[in-house]
């Protein structure tokens, strides 16, 4: 457990990624001031022995928009499996091992998506800020799966021990590693969960489109309001679910 994230961190996992966003694009660009798309493109153009386009940068930021897409697609599959009131809880549930749906190819799932969603974002960065978001977020996935490996491992015993042996941590197999149920997944709640991993997507996509931080902070600033309305309903479902 030395490396595991405190129960601390892990009820306030949201608020840390974000002040971490904040240290790596504000701090990032106090000290490095080229974006790493830029630079990126530049560089591979270079080495195909052309100057790098608009065309070349966009399509880098159309990537990363496509990066976090998929990383809000997965996350969706997810939480239509765990419920969303479980994806935003502030402890470790560790009540059943879920082995449905994308749990059947990884066992984080969840994780794995804010990864991609990290490696996306990367490119509105500069150099330094990042490479630091990417290698901060990777990095405190990592305490937080330990957290959540060790809760289940003393909560589960074998049976999270059987499953642990058959599904890879992070590295999504293209085939199901455990035997699946009808459990049906609930998609409507899935989308309520992810409803803002969907808006970074959107913001991304629309600077992408336009180039313009205007825009892209517009569309951002809906996200967050989307989320603090789902957020809402979320807990409110799970108060009406305790009284029942």
């Amino acid at each position: 457990m030395k490396l595991a994230a405190s129960a601390w961190e892990f009820r306030y996992r949201f608020w840390l990624f974000g002040a971490w966003f904040l240290v790596c694009f504000n701090g990032g660009y106090g000290m490095d001031r080229r974006n790493l798309a830029v630079a990126v493109a530049k560089t591979l153009c270079g080495l195909a022995g052309r100057p790098a386009r608009d065309a070349d940068i966009r399509l880098l930021f159309f990537a990363g928009a496509l990066l976090t897409g998929l990383a809000a697609a997965l996350r969706t599959w997810a939480t239509a499996y765990i419920r969303p009131e479980v994806m935003v809880d502030g402890v470790v549930h560790t009540h059943t091992v879920v082995a449905e749906g994308p749990y059947r190819h990884v066992r984080n799932p969840m994780y794995l998506g804010t990864n991609l969603m990290a490696v996306g974002y990367a490119f509105l960065a500069s150099r330094l800020g990042g490479i630091l978001l990417i290698a901060g977020i990777v990095l405190f996935n990592y305490r937080l799966i330990l957290r959540e490996e060790h809760e289940l491992r003393e909560a589960r015993g074998e049976q999270y021990e059987r499953y642990r042996r058959a599904v890879p941590r992070l590295w999504f197999g293209l085939r199901p590693r455990t035997a699946g149920t009808e459990r049906a997944p609930d998609w409507g709640a899935g989308f309520l969960g992810e409803a803002f991993f969907w808006g970074l997507a959107a913001a991304l996509l629309a600077f992408a489109a336009t180039f313009s931080m205007r825009v892209y902070f517009f569309v951002l600033g809906a996200s967050f309001a989307v989320y603090f309305i789902c957020l809402r309903i979320i807990r409110r479902k799970k108060r009406l679910g305790s009284n029942t």
